[in-house]
C-alpha cells in the first residue's frame, strides 16, 4: 500500500498496489502495522456503506461534534465518486480549505478522513456503493454538518446535484468569511 498525505495535515490517500498474474490480482485494503506507521487510527467499530442509484448523487456534508468526532476510511466499491473533505478543525492554518478525490471501484484508492473534517461526495456514475470504515459509534445527537454550497468553500462539485436529502440542502451556511 502506498501512504500519501495531502496538503491538509492528517488527511491522506492511500493506493493499493495489487499483485497481479495470470489468475487475476491480489490487494490488500487495510494494514494495522502500515497505518500506524503513519501515525493514523487502526481502530474502526463501525463498517458502513451507502448506496446511490443515480449520477449527481451528492450526500454530505457530514461529521459529528466532540466529543464524537469521527476519523473515517473512505472507498467506493461500485462505481466513482467524487470524495470531497473540508478541514473544520478551529485552529488550523487550512482551516475551510477542501479537496476533492476521484474514487472508483476499479482503482480502489481510499481516503483516511481525520477527526475535525466535514466529508461529503458526489456519485459520478449511476449505481455507486461507497464503503466507510469508522471509528466512532454513530451518535445522532452529535451528528451535524455543513451546506455543500457553502460559499466559505466554494467547492468545485462535478455536477449541480440530481439527488439530495432535505437534510443535506438544510444544514446552516458558515457565516465566517473564506480566508484570503
Amino acid at each position: 500500500m502506498r501512504f500519501t498525505e495531502t496538503e491538509l495535515k492528517g488527511v491522506w490517500l492511500i493506493e493499493p498496489t495489487p499483485v497481479i498474474d495470470s489468475r487475476g490480482s491480489f490487494t490488500r485494503l487495510f494494514c494495522e502495522r502500515e497505518m500506524a506507521d503513519c501515525g493514523l487510527a487502526t481502530r474502526f467499530v463501525q463498517h458502513s456503506r451507502a448506496r446511490s442509484i443515480s449520477r449527481g448523487t451528492l450526500r454530505g456534508l457530514h461529521y459529528q461534534e466532540e466529543p464524537y468526532t469521527e476519523v473515517k476510511l473512505v472507498s467506493c466499491v461500485r462505481g466513482a465518486i467524487f470524495d470531497v473533505v473540508v478541514d473544520l478543525r478551529p485552529n488550523s492554518p487550512t482551516r475551510f480549505d477542501w479537496l476533492g478525490f476521484e474514487l472508483t471501484a476499479e482503482t480502489m484508492k481510499q481516503v483516511y478522513i481525520p477527526a475535525g473534517f466535514a466529508h461529503g461526495l458526489q456519485t459520478l456514475t449511476n449505481d455507486v456503493e461507497v464503503s466507510y470504515l469508522i471509528s466512532q459509534f454513530y451518535t445522532p445527537h452529535a451528528s451535524t454538518g455543513v451546506r455543500y454550497n457553502d460559499p466559505a468553500f466554494s467547492i468545485n462539485w462535478p455536477f449541480m446535484p440530481t439527488a439530495i436529502s432535505e437534510r443535506d440542502l438544510n444544514w446552516p451556511l458558515l457565516r465566517t468569511p473564506k480566508k484570503c
